[in-house]
């Protein structure tokens, strides 16, 4: 081959690599992470099966899930389950994720607005008020004096995501084949089904704004305007608002701000979800959730609207009725809509995964039994006994219900960070929206005056039941 033609070829390939060179760099960098996430999970595979297998223990073996609970108790003791150390490294990326270069988020205001983002704003804080795995967020002074956030998504996460989904996909394959107890295949099809929909901001901005007008009737919820002149699908710019995290104890007490009032907020909040509306804020991680003193009253600040569920009216009217049996202890009901749902034999692992409480807990009533220091040692260890068994569980439920329990888990853990994780007030909360849910339901099937007329004694009843245990 002549010096000439290798020259040739050289020139062609360097023109092609910059042709493609956007495409060339999203490859090699979803190599990369797929490369790292790859790492990651063989060394806790063999960590894991090297932990069991080094005594020769086969899985017909009887002490096979002897030692298996070992490890997870290990695990657990290690706080690395639910606790400590794992939580306290992930939830950085609530609000505190690394920050994009301030040219990087100006370069994706100009391609989304097609204007010089001096040319929109007087000013615009180059340090974000939050930065989270997605986007994040700038308080800006727009031309007319208006102060506003605005959302920024991360240059290359949307090509990323693409990449990421299928590499994930691929691992939790390679996982379930060397473990089968461990199924995670619905893991995947949750990834794929929301990571979409929490890409397109418009799409956050249009939740945000059914959602405020879904509870227009509780004046201590503030949603932010959406400001759709300088929105897009990855630039959302919206109404700026003053306030702490949920989880800020110091900001609260300094702002003399009652944090049983504002847990009893959550709870009234997301059992109208959940019970009445079926359509649910499925994000309410500290970053998303502040709190405001104005005057005498708090105010409940939500923020973050890219993930909702919807609820089907026949899930949401089993989900309401499993609460209703389990707030009264009503074994057998618990059984027949655990059943309902698709869980089968593992309706009691799942009654507990809902609640938050052991089974224990859950005959004796758990609404007459608070949730002690022990119980919670309990559930952390049975957590890391039954890791399987949990995985099977997630695997049964109706799809509905894996956001219902990310969400649960959420606002579980900002009551734990309120230390009102032992008040009874959620559970009242909850029984009340139970009530309504059904109710509502049979008073549209009632034909007759006297079937009304039924229903609104039994409503009554069911709410005086509760009322009396309220006021214990």
């Amino acid at each position: 081959m002549t010096t000439k033609v290798i020259a040739s070829l050289g020139i062609i390939g360097g023109g092609l690599f910059s042709y493609y060179y956007d495409e060339t760099r999203i490859i090699s960098i979803g190599a990369l992470r797929f490369g790292r996430a790859a790492i990651t999970v063989l060394d806790i595979a063999v960590d894991y099966r090297s932990s069991l297998y080094k005594k020769n223990i086969s899985k017909d073996s009887a002490n096979y899930y002897d030692e298996k609970s070992k490890v997870g108790q290990h695990l657990g003791s290690l706080d690395y389950l639910l606790p400590y150390e794992y939580v306290s490294t992930l939830k950085i990326l609530h609000s505190k994720a690394p920050q994009a270069p301030l040219n990087d988020i100006y370069d994706v205001i100009r391609h989304e607005l097609k204007k010089e983002p001096s040319d929109l704003f007087n000013e615009f804080d180059e340090n974000p008020l939050g930065a989270a795995s997605l986007a994040q967020v700038h308080k800006a002074r727009l031309k007319d004096g208006r102060v506003v956030a605005v959302k920024v998504q991360y240059p290359a996460v949307s090509d990323h995501s693409k990449i990421d989904m299928k590499g994930m996909e691929v691992l939790v394959k390679a996982v379930s084949f060397v473990f089968p107890d461990f199924t995670f295949n619905w893991l995947v099809e949750e990834m794929k089904r929301n990571l979409p929909q929490e890409l397109d901001f418009a799409n956050e901005g249009r939740n945000a704004e059914r959602i405020a007008d879904m509870f227009a009737h509780l004046p201590w919820l503030k949603v932010p305007s959406i400001d759709w002149s300088l929105s897009t699908s990855r630039v959302l710019t919206m109404e700026y608002c003053e306030g702490g995290q949920v989880n800020d104890i110091k900001y609260m007490k300094s702002h003399d701000i009652d944090t049983l009032d504002v847990s009893r907020k959550l709870g009234v909040l997301y059992a109208e979800m959940i019970f009445v509306n079926g359509f649910v804020h499925c994000d309410p991680h500290p970053g998303n959730v502040l709190v405001n003193k104005l005057g005498n009253k708090t105010e409940i600040i939500l923020l973050d609207h890219g993930l909702y569920t919807t609820l089907t009216e026949k899930f949401r009217l089993t989900y309401a009725r499993l609460w209703q049996s389990i707030l009264n202890a009503n074994l057998k009901d618990i059984e027949f809509y655990a059943r309902e749902m698709g869980l089968g034999d593992l309706y009691g692992l799942f009654t507990c995964m809902v609640t938050g409480r052991s089974w224990d807990s859950i005959i004796k009533g758990i609404r007459k039994k608070k949730l002690s220091p022990g119980e919670e040692e309990q559930i952390k260890g049975d957590a890391a006994k039954y890791l399987p068994e949990i995985a099977e569980v997630l695997n049964r439920v109706p799809r509905q219900m894996l956001l219902i329990f990310k969400t649960n888990d959420l606002l579980r853990g900002i009551e734990y960070s309120l230390n009102t994780n032992r008040s009874m007030k959620s559970f009242i909360s909850m029984s009340r929206c139970c009530i309504r849910a059904v109710f509502d339901y049979e008073r549209k099937r009632c034909s007759s005056v006297w079937c009304s007329f039924r229903i609104i004694i039994e409503e009554n009843f069911a709410n005086f039941n509760y009322f009396f245990y309220e006021n214990l």
